[in-house]
């Protein structure tokens, strides 16, 4: 008797999976190795995560995913994407945005951080036939490569309306424009009024928008302050349609001194057919200094009675698990 408690007290200890204790939640980050600029989606039962691979520029120049059925186990599918499948594509390839049509996963990104008209890049597409890609690119050339209303062509999120108009909302250098996509996403095309890019940037906005509906609002979200920085965070405002007027109500991710610094550039998600809202977003570990050394987070986000978004509290636990039914 005391040989076989021996042998099961050293097969725990060993880590033996017949004994593995069951991951109760996701823990914060989700993966291991700097991460920034989450894309989350929801695709059938899957969770999907997107984000920058953060590293130099130069280096810059793909992109990993991560899918889980549950929110606590994360599968990583390495370079989904990567330069060499878009010719224009260089340097700096960062802020994913993904969504789903006719069958065929689109995958918007920025490139080559391009600082005027004259520069190559922009922000571009690629396409695949399933979620972990691998994508190719679709138009063989920047869907977006100049500034218009002063917005750097990055930080790109494409919306879906109720009424079944695909939307991006994009731009750096405190400036946000929204254009109509076409329906193929080969272009964009112009509003009823002749407008093209209309500039819709509230106060204190500074890149990294997002947009979603809930109980007929139109929330739209974005980063502020530098990246780089300490005082980087996420701020809202709620209207009645997706061109605003936005009021900014105020911050609700930032920093935790307790826990990690530089909390933004993020993307939201809702577990489908319920009010269950999660936050996906990039911190900066309190131990690193250097600015690409980010990771990816998820936590809770809750309402009021009143509609407002609460404060978020971000956490190392992260979330428990949450299936999609």
């Amino acid at each position: 008797m005391r040989k076989a408690i021996t042998l099961l007290l050293g097969a725990i200890a060993l880590g033996n999976p017949l004994f593995a204790q069951k991951k109760l939640t996701s823990g914060n980050p989700i993966a291991q190795g700097w991460y920034a600029d989450p894309e989350a989606v929801v695709f059938g039962k899957e969770y999907w995560i997107f984000p920058t691979y953060s590293d130099k520029y130069e280096k810059q120049v793909f992109f990993d995913a991560f899918s889980s059925k549950d929110l606590v186990n994360w599968k990583k599918h390495p370079k989904v994407l990567d330069s060499s499948n878009v010719k224009w594509a260089n340097r700096a390839m960062w802020a994913p945005a993904i969504v789903k049509k006719d069958g065929k996963y689109f995958f918007f990104f920025a490139a080559n951080d391009i600082q005027n008209n004259n520069e190559k890049g922009g922000i571009g597409v690629a396409v695949a036939s399933k979620p972990g890609g691998p994508y190719k690119d679709y138009l063989g050339k920047p869907l977006i490569d100049k500034f218009y209303n002063g917005a750097q062509p990055i930080d790109q999120f494409v919306f879906h309306d109720k009424d079944g108009q695909y939307y991006i909302i994009y731009g750096g250098w405190q400036h946000c424009n929204i254009a109509r996509l076409k329906s193929d996403f080969t272009g964009i095309e112009p509003f009823a009024d002749g407008q093209t890019y209309k500039e819709i940037t509230p106060k204190g906005y500074v890149e990294g928008p997002f947009m979603f509906i809930r109980n007929g609002k139109y929330y739209f979200m974005w980063s502020e302050g530098g990246w780089g920085s300490p005082d980087y965070s996420v701020a809202y405002a709620i209207a009645d349609s997706p061109m605003g007027p936005w009021q900014r109500i105020g911050k609700i991710l930032q920093s935790d001194p307790a826990i990690a610094t530089s909390a933004g550039h993020h993307s939201v998600i809702n577990v489908p057919g319920t009010d269950r809202w999660y936050i996906v977003y990039h911190r900066r570990p309190l131990t690193e200094t250097a600015a690409n050394n980010r990771v990816t987070c998820i936590d809770e986000m809750h309402f009021d009675d009143k509609g407002y978004i609460l404060p978020v509290k971000i956490t190392k636990e992260g979330v428990k698990e949450d299936k999609i039914k």
